[in-house]
């Protein structure tokens, strides 16, 4: 179980770390209320999930476009 969740951590967008640490609340349980919302509400929090994870891509994209060489 724990090289499962290691598995999804490192490959993960790292969307729930993200908003955890922004928002000083307990990663597993942004984690869980996205498991448990996708499932009531048949799929629609995950829309959400990827949009965040393409924003916090384009960003990083950008920042590194700014200063290339802090990103080496």
């Amino acid at each position: 179980m724990e090289k499962l969740k290691i598995f999804f951590e490192e490959h993960a967008f790292g969307v729930c770390s993200r908003l955890g640490e922004k928002l000083n609340f307990p990663i597993d349980s942004i984690r869980l209320f996205f498991i448990y919302s996708s499932f009531v509400t048949m799929g629609s929090p995950i829309i959400l999930y990827v949009s965040m994870a393409m924003m916090m891509k384009i960003r990083k994209y950008f920042r590194k476009m700014n200063n290339p060489v802090l990103f080496d």
